[in-house]
Formats: structure tokens, C-alpha cells, sequence
């Protein structure tokens, strides 16, 4: 099984962003898997940003699986609602249709504190969680016989 990963992180908190892949690639790392990684603006970006990777690899396979990560902290608008459930179900639907190993690290969250507490490595560390998801996944994937050769 290829253990080479790809990581999309949203940097609209450029410094969580920052500390979700501190914690995914210290998991990868630890799983002796490899990764690339991708930024792009904000979370609604990273569906687009999955789509266009799964695009370009149509003819080989490049990565086992896929790290994605962000945070969509909660305002005074409805911005948030569509944030966080359009970008979750693109995900799920492009998970489930081509049968992708994804862990999901986009945190949702009321605050600031909330997100920090999530993101940090010495707490919750959501990025490790995410990473070990992806790989996991990808684990299962294989077993399942979905891995081109």
C-alpha cells in the first residue's frame, strides 16, 4: 500500500491551520507514511481543492488518502451554517462516491477557545486525530482490494 498522503488545510486561521498540521504530520510521521500538502483559503475551498487532486491522479494513483483540515468558527451570520455543512457534504459525497480514505479534521466551533483547545497538540490535537483517520482509512481500503497497483 502506498503510504503517501495529501494534506488540505484552510488557511483562513492561518495560525489553528498551522497547529491541526503540526499535529497530522507528526502522525504521519510516526505511521512512517509521507505527505504533500496543499493550502488554500477557506474552508468552502477544500472540497474544490480534493476534486481537482482526485482529478489530476485519474490515471495513477497518487495518494492513499487524504488529510483535511480548517476551522469554521461560529459569527453573528448564517455564514457559518453554510460553511460547515456545504463543505462536509461535498466531503462525504466525494468520500463515499469514490470510495476515498479522508480523515476530517475541519473543526466547527462557538469560539476561539474552542478551536484552540481542538487544534493544539498538547490537547485535544484534532490534526493527529484526522491523519490517523486518513490512514486508518486507508488500511481498510486496501483490505477491501481498492488500491491500484
Amino acid at each position: 500500500m502506498s503510504r503517501h498522503f495529501l494534506i488540505i488545510d484552510a488557511r483562513f486561521y492561518g495560525d489553528l491551520a498551522d497547529e491541526l498540521v503540526r499535529g497530522a504530520t507528526a502522525e504521519l510521521d510516526r505511521r512512517s507514511a509521507t505527505y504533500d500538502r496543499v493550502s488554500v483559503p477557506g474552508v468552502l475551498e477544500i472540497p474544490s481543492a480534493l476534486s481537482m487532486a482526485l482529478i489530476s491522479q485519474e490515471a495513477e494513483a497518487k495518494y492513499a488518502g487524504y488529510v483535511l483540515l480548517g476551522c469554521v468558527i461560529r459569527g453573528e451570520t448564517s455564514h457559518y451554517d453554510i460553511v460547515a455543512n456545504e463543505s462536509a457534504r461535498a466531503i462525504m459525497t466525494m468520500a463515499t462516491d469514490e470510495g476515498l480514505a479522508v480523515g476530517n479534521g475541519i473543526l466547527t466551533v462557538e469560539n476561539g477557545e474552542q478551536a484552540w483547545r481542538r487544534a493544539k497538540v498538547d490537547d485535544k490535537n484534532k490534526g493527529a486525530g484526522a491523519a490517523a483517520a486518513a490512514f486508518d482509512m486507508a488500511v481498510l481500503r486496501e483490505q477491501f482490494g481498492l488500491v491500484d497497483e
